[in-house]
């Protein structure tokens, strides 16, 4: 770490429900807030990362927009009793071979929903407020994904690779996150220099 960095207190608050399936996890919803959250499985007494991401507009908001990317098969869909045991079981692969399969999707549309459901109800989603600074919200959606892919496996083999990150600039300072989060979030270190 940087002796002349910044450093930012972070509490990851969660796990909460994905949108709209609350009462079939019995977790709370996701406050109507912007800024980083995680996607993650529960997994060794606590949370498997699958994904970071940011909004600059209510979590809830910008959930919903991924709901419709899984529900139309743009993105990859994971069983979730293999995730929870720290493998990554695809039951459909999303991205670049969605949109070259359309048709494969359209054949097996009802397994891959149902597949999606379980995916959403399975999610354990976490939050975390670090201000309205856009940079601080992209340098550390970048530094955690990166972070993440450099981890010993079950960690490094979850995340989707090929994310647009925007990792910090040469002019710009170095920023230690220091987090904190009342569960397990495995592979996010307590300090991260973003």
């Amino acid at each position: 770490m940087t002796n002349k960095a910044t450093t930012i207190d972070v509490t990851w608050e969660g796990p909460f429900s994905w949108p709209t399936f609350e009462s079939e996890n019995n977790l709370p919803p996701i406050p109507k807030q912007q800024g980083v959250y995680l996607q993650t499985f529960e997994y060794q007494d606590g949370y498997l990362i699958y994904a970071a991401g940011i909004t600059r507009r209510p979590v809830p908001a910008r959930f919903r927009e991924h709901t419709r990317k899984y529900m139309s098969g743009d993105y990859t869909i994971l069983d979730v009793n293999s995730a929870q045991q720290g493998i990554r079981k695809e039951i459909w692969h999303g991205w670049e071979y969605a949109r070259e399969h359309r048709d494969e999707f359209e054949e097996n549309q009802s397994v891959i929903l149902e597949a999606v459901r379980k995916q959403l109800v399975g999610f354990r989603v976490f939050v975390a407020d670090v201000g309205g600074a856009p940079r601080i919200h992209e340098r550390m959606e970048s530094s955690i994904m990166n972070n993440l892919y450099k981890q010993p496996p079950p960690i490094c083999d979850f995340p989707d690779r090929g994310m647009q990150l925007s990792s910090r600039w040469d002019s710009e300072e170095s920023v230690v996150i220091n987090s904190k989060c009342s569960g397990v979030l495995h592979g996010l270190p307590e300090l991260l220099e973003i």
